[in-house]
């Protein structure tokens, strides 16, 4: 959880998320992330001993921001004492709904940091970590699921479903991005149909086929 200690200047408590609040609230005023650590510490009565007791960049900050959003939704699903009774399809569903709510949430926000490199999802630097945290739920998910003694379906469905539901994210998110129709109902319909997809490959022969490919293209980028 949050890390919580005094600020020095105001003696007022602060812990991570106040400085992300700080921040996401300095970026969507101005349209633009602050100069700098000093610009920002200075219009939020910060020193910045109390930023980098936290973060040591702007650029740490950011990836944390995302893996903020994604932990909101777990603590939202782990709410429903139902969740881990449910299949495997209608956990993912349950984890893109969530999400995807939790950024329509924070969409300007989202969109500002997605468009600010001017290279939007070509540039994912700033998801790593979340990355990281999503592919160890999907794993969960999918060791749930197994039924016991069935190590080989473990061994190959982990990295290729994960990896899978990942790309799959990445592909609902540019979608979302683009999406104009009310309350982004076309989203919400895409992320029915796509996890129908990707989940069916749990179910089918060809998820074995698809591990030698998954370790070639793991091999490749390591």
């Amino acid at each position: 959880m949050a890390t919580t200690k005094k600020a020095s200047t105001n003696k007022e408590i602060l812990d991570d998320n106040k400085i992300i609040s700080l921040y996401m609230n300095s970026v969507l005023q101005d349209n633009q992330e602050p100069k700098n650590v000093y610009v920002f510490c200075k219009n939020n009565n910060l020193s910045e001993t109390d930023f980098y007791s936290f973060y040591g960049s702007f650029d740490s900050l950011k990836q944390d921001i995302w893996v903020k959003f994604f932990e909101n939704a777990v603590k939202t699903i782990e709410k429903d004492k139902e969740y881990n009774s449910y299949s495997d399809k209608d956990k993912l569903l349950t984890l893109f709904f969530t999400f995807f709510e939790i950024l329509t949430l924070n969409r300007t926000y989202v969109l500002f940091s997605l468009k600010e490199n001017k290279a939007g999802l070509k540039n994912l630097k700033y998801l790593k970590h979340f990355r990281n945290r999503f592919k160890d739920f999907i794993v969960d998910i999918i060791r749930l699921g197994a039924t016991s003694g069935n190590e080989k379906f473990l061994q190959v469905s982990e990295p290729v479903f994960s990896e899978g539901a990942w790309i799959q994210f990445l592909f609902l998110l540019k979608f979302w991005i683009e999406d104009t129709s009310k309350s982004f109902e076309k989203t919400d319909v895409l992320i029915e149909k796509s996890v129908n997809t990707v989940v069916g490959l749990l179910d089918t022969k060809q998820l074995e086929n698809l591990f030698d490919l998954g370790k070639f293209l793991w091999k490749e980028r390591n």
